[in-house]
């Protein structure tokens, strides 16, 4: 059978061979589009400089120290050297070291057939005068035709390395703005007046909502994306009028790095916030992470009812401990409040009439002793509030209403004085201690570990089914907004991934009684599992309660997810996440969201929500597109949606204008 290809002899067959190693040796890669080769990257080394040359990015890596330039059209991003405190370990207490104070370190190129780089690696580091065991490798390799930049880190040996911040964050110099998806998100300009920190700053907590970061630099900008979240998150300062230094920070699991950690940075030479965000959309769809409402719908028709629907949030007991840093001790009469089950029904009725014809009702202090007391063992259902009989009643008015019914749960929290409360089930951190709290309504408390959690949830929800109670959605408290948990309890050994992974079998068990899912805010991890959170609004100085924005306010979640969860949003002014001169309202049409709603509204929030409830019917399942300032106050702003349809809104004047599109 003849292939059309010519048989070779073994002298041309080396020659072949010899003349490929040598034009590998100065280009890692082939001409671009041909199939199955890397970037074009010519890799060399100008003394202790190792320089990767692509066709639209050079990148220096300087051995001496770490310092990491890239050159992409006409502009220059370059990161501060390395320095004490970018390397920890426990030595075997806490030490701060360099990464650059290897006593060796050498590189050599490095390509896998798609990406094209130099390994660096570095080792015979010490600490309080002893040698370490410890070697650490970076990857820097050019990737794909975007010629992105990826960093691996790989570290081995026996010294207990509790984290590695590399690259360093960006000169100043070398960027006019920052942007962190910061809750919601945050524009902010390096001069920026006022000090700016992060609420927390590991991945998937109010800090970072989503695991990324980046900067903008005259029309270019640049972002810096965690491709191994679950251990990393980020290092940020910025005082009075900047400096803003932000870099990553990766952290150790279970006082090991056996995993490789990675980051991406890809480069605009014309780009701004949007599209970093719509470059985060692109990944997360490439990885299978993004779920779209579309999907969601598909797999639980309950949650298509919710398009357009107002969100109403209500309870029935609120009973403070006197152990809680929220009990009234001059007012004893407040810490006990009861409305029974029957009055929450006729209120409900009552909205009914007023033409509120659907709603998703989130439901508080169900409990046997009301809002988070004695969790995770909430039932039975409040006797006072009328019991098992009670709720079931409420739930059976909801179904006839055409309402959809959620109850608040919760499986971190755990109650001292729960019936099934054992300290051998908590989690237990490295230094062997118990986390332990008494700030809510339930008084003392610790952290149930996340390998019981899902137990916990079975257990409950399938107790309501049986009795016959039509629960049509759970949300599960704290799990989309507090940062992964590690226990080092020998029982229940648990890393960061394993916690997400068990709070995310927790969601799946209220998804398999037919239930929509909730939680508190939109950590990324959590988006393929649920369908709805409690808020997702912007950070606010001193935190999320009340008071001016921190940064300028920019809609970078909704940007990468509007088309993948839904959102409520407060209508009132400098409500909770709501900056204190601004009408949520607005803020909430212009994210096309959901509108909260009273049980006993007036005239005026009805307009309001028929309107955002109007919009969210058109444009909930789509993506939204775009966002600009239309002035430089940044109070007029304008969003656009897949379909044409355009947000103006004006933040002075409390004006707000919808074009709808096609």
């Amino acid at each position: 059978m003849a292939w059309g290809l010519p048989v070779l002899g073994w002298q041309e067959l080396l020659v072949g061979i010899s003349l490929v190693a040598l034009v590998a040796a100065v280009w890692a890669g082939q001409e671009e589009g041909d199939p199955g080769t890397g970037p074009a990257v010519e890799v060399r080394a100008e003394g202790s400089t190792w320089i990767l040359a692509g066709r639209q990015r050079t990148v220096e890596v300087e051995l001496e120290t770490l310092r990491l330039t890239v050159r992409s059209g006409q502009v220059t991003w370059q990161t501060e050297p390395s320095t004490t405190g970018d390397l920890t370990v426990l030595a075997p207490a806490t030490t701060a070291l360099s990464l650059a104070g290897a006593g060796h370190r050498s590189a050599a190129p490095y390509t896998t057939g798609y990406q094209s780089g130099i390994a660096v690696e570095l080792d015979q580091y010490s600490a309080q005068g002893a040698p370490l065991e410890l070697k650490i490798r970076f990857f820097v390799a050019l990737e794909g035709a975007d010629e992105e930049l990826v960093v691996r880190l790989v570290v081995s040996g026996n010294a207990a390395v509790q984290e590695v911040r590399w690259p360093a964050p960006l000169a100043p110099e070398s960027f006019d703005a920052t942007v962190v998806p910061f809750m919601q998100g945050m524009l902010l300009p390096a001069t920026w007046p006022s000090r700016v920190w992060l609420y927390d700053t590991l991945s998937y907590g109010r800090g970072l909502y989503m695991p990324w970061w980046g900067h903008q630099q005259g029309p270019a900008a640049l972002l810096v994306l965690l491709e191994t979240p679950n251990d990393a998150g980020c290092h940020f300062a910025h005082p009075e009028g900047g400096p803003t230094r932000v870099g990553p920070r990766f952290v150790h699991s279970l006082n090991r790095f056996a995993e490789p950690r990675q980051l991406r940075l890809c480069f605009f030479d014309q780009g701004n916030y949007v599209d970093l965000a719509k470059r985060y959309r692109r990944y997360v769809q490439e990885t299978g992470h993004f779920v779209s409402l579309r999907e969601k719908v598909a797999r639980n028709p309950l949650v298509g009812r919710l398009l357009g629907s107002p969100v109403v949030h209500t309870g029935i007991l609120y009973h403070i401990q006197p152990q809680s840093s929220y009990y009234d001790r001059e007012h004893p009469e407040r810490n006990h409040q009861l409305v029974s089950f029957a009055a929450r029904t006729e209120q409900l009725r009552r909205l009914r009439a007023l033409g509120v014809e659907q709603a998703y009702v989130h439901l508080d202090g169900w409990g046997s002793r009301g809002y988070d007391n004695l969790h995770p063992d909430p039932l039975p259902p409040s006797p006072e509030a009328g019991g098992w009989e009670g709720l079931r009643q409420l739930a059976a008015t909801c179904d006839e209403l055409g309402y959809v019914l959620a109850l608040h749960d919760q499986y971190r929290d755990y109650y001292h004085d729960a019936p099934s409360y054992d300290p051998r089930h908590t989690v237990l951190e490295a230094n062997g201690e118990r986390p332990f709290g008494n700030t809510w309504y339930g008084g003392d408390q610790s952290i149930l570990c996340a390998r019981l959690a899902p137990g916990f949830v079975r257990r409950n929800h399938q107790a309501l089914a049986r009795r016959g109670i039509a629960i049509r959605g759970a949300y599960l408290d704290v799990f989309a907004v507090v940062p992964p948990d590690e226990c080092y309890h020998p029982e229940h050994l648990m890393t960061r991934g394993q916690c997400l992974q068990y709070r995310g079998e927790c969601f799946a068990v209220i998804r398999s009684l037919g239930g929509v899912v909730s939680s508190e805010e939109p950590a990324d991890w959590a988006i393929p599992h649920l369908d709805l959170v409690h808020h997702g609004p912007y950070p606010l100085n001193p935190n999320p309660g009340s008071g001016p924005a921190m940064g300028i306010p920019v809609p970078l979640f909704s940007l990468v997810y509007h088309d993948a969860l839904l959102v409520p949003w407060s209508l009132g002014r400098g409500e909770w996440g709501i900056p204190e001169k601004d009408l949520g309202f607005l803020h909430g049409m212009a994210n096309a969201g959901l509108p909260y709603l009273s049980l006993e509204p007036d005239s005026a929030p009805l307009e309001q929500v028929r309107r955002l409830a109007e919009l969210h019917r058109r444009v909930g399942l789509l993506e939204l597109t775009g966002h600009r300032f239309l002035d430089s106050t940044y109070r007029r702003q304008e969003t656009t949606f897949a379909d044409g349809t355009r947000v103006t809104i004006d933040l002075e004047q409390d004006t707000c204008v919808v074009e709808p599109g096609l």
